[in-house]
């Protein structure tokens, strides 16, 4: 299975319902490793997800909906060469 990285931007009602932590759950369940953070504008969750395609692709699909109390308006994905740099997945602090 090929390993692919994806830098997610997920604009919304996305922070104060849980997004980070629910992710970090999602993410931990399929085998993807990486990071998820807020970002200062009250309004965007950022990402970066590396793992199997597949498993990415699941992550990517969930947060599109987020958990209970998110409104995701929009999800950039960026493709990006994978690294290999995580080994596990992790709440950043928010920048």
């Amino acid at each position: 299975m090929e390993n692919v990285r994806a830098h997610l931007y997920i604009k919304g009602k996305v922070q104060g319902v849980f997004f980070r932590q629910s992710m970090k759950e999602i993410a931990v369940r399929y085998g993807v490793r990486g990071w998820v953070r807020n970002r200062s504008d009250g309004r965007t969750v950022e990402a970066v997800l590396e793992g199997p395609r597949d498993a990415v692709a699941k992550v990517i699909e969930w947060a599109k909906v987020g958990p209970p109390g998110a409104r995701v308006e929009e999800v950039e994905v960026d493709w990006e060469e994978y690294k290999g740099e995580f080994q596990d997945f992790r709440i950043l602090p928010t920048v």
